[in-house]
């Protein structure tokens, strides 16, 4: 999202520098780590200033913008820079939680609510960060809704020039005269082993012989992932296919040539899997939790069921292998709202809107 968002702010018109590579980020909740990196932010962010101010006007940077602040990685360079060089002070993604208050991350929590605060505009990517993250924005700076979004063209390439299922069935030991299920996400412990579970689960639930999975990923906690999806390998031959990680590029021309995506998506922030899925016409059965359904649309691109009920997962899946006319609605829905709503251009449009308002 990263790279989109650049990709965004280039397409209208943009020059963007990676100022710093400057890591923020604490995972453990050590109090001494966050004092550390707050001094060592600070100095970067002295550096940068004393470079900023020893160019021409010109040259200057015309706005500062940082991606992605969290109470485990706040941004410690970005709101003292923009307010020396006296330039707006822009955030996307930014998350805040009030219950971190206090805790073992409170330095980068209150430096969070500072940053969000400071900020001009917040631009925010699901409205379950946008309701945390308003009782922060004073008044007179800007909260914006910028939904997740993706360059739908390597999509629109693999789907006028689709490999073939036959080629792909050869390449990875699927059968043709099955209904391919795929998953693609990585294999490390927490949220996404979490979703491997329940995704095992909920096809130990799913009868018939008419479906296999294919699973694209790898990662740490790949022992974990396998014994979770065991059932589903243990109950029906040949239903299970792991390919490992596969780059991106190879991505589309098997969204492509799948029937449905599965993913529960336990704590998915959004799941950018899910955009690309449905670039490709793909239908996605999905949990309805957490930021979500701001990427999939219930009975318009897929369906969402229950967090944590396998058997509606179960049953959602079926109803979509059992009924093409729903399966071929739901495809074309996904493709109208990728490609209408989701795309680089519809972000840049939406950006520079705003940037126009708040920038001379």
């Amino acid at each position: 999202m990263a790279r989109l968002l650049i990709q965004a702010l280039e397409t209208t018109g943009a020059k963007v520098e990676l100022a710093s590579d400057f890591r923020s980020y604490d995972g453990q909740g050590d109090e001494v780590r966050q004092k550390a990196l707050q001094s060592e932010g600070d100095a970067v962010a002295d550096r940068l200033i004393g470079q900023y101010r020893a160019l021409t006007d010109a040259a200057r940077p015309t706005a500062w913008f940082t991606y992605h602040l969290y109470h485990k990685a706040p941004d410690w360079i970005g709101p003292k820079v923009a307010a020396a060089l006296e330039i707006p002070y822009l955030v996307a993604e930014a998350s805040f939680a009030p219950k971190r208050a206090g805790g073992p991350w409170d330095i980068g929590h209150c430096a969070a609510a500072r940053a969000i605060a400071a900020a001009d505009c917040v631009f925010c990517m699901t409205r379950l960060d946008m309701a945390c993250v308003r009782p922060l924005v004073p008044a007179g700076h800007r909260l914006f809704f910028l939904p997740p979004f993706l360059d739908p063209q390597p999509f629109v390439r693999a789907r006028t020039a689709q490999t073939g299922r036959t080629e792909l069935a050869r390449r990875f030991g699927l059968d043709p005269e099955r209904r391919w299920l795929l998953a693609v996400a990585m294999m490390r412990p927490g949220d996404k082993l979490l979703s491997y579970q329940r995704l095992g689960a909920a096809l130990a639930h799913l009868g018939g012989g008419d479906w296999q999975l294919l699973v694209v990923g790898d990662g740490p906690a790949r022992h974990q992932v396998t014994a979770a999806l065991a059932p589903v390998a243990r109950n029906r031959h040949g239903a299970l296919v792991l390919t490992g990680a596969l780059p991106q590029v190879q991505l589309p021309e098997l969204y492509a040539a799948c029937d449905l995506y599965l993913w529960p998506g336990v704590g998915e922030a959004y799941g950018m899997a899910y955009l690309e899925a449905q670039a490709m016409g793909l239908p996605v059965v999905a949990g309805n939790e957490r930021g979500v359904p701001d990427v999939v649309r219930h009975e318009e691109t897929g369906l969402l069921t229950a967090p944590g009920d396998d058997a509606a997962f179960a049953a959602a899946t079926r109803r979509l292998l059992d009924d093409p006319v729903l399966r071929q609605t739901l495809s074309d829905g996904a493709l109208a709202f990728v490609r209408g709503e989701r795309t680089v251009a519809a972000a840049a449009q939406s950006i520079a809107n705003v940037l126009g308002e708040i920038m001379p």
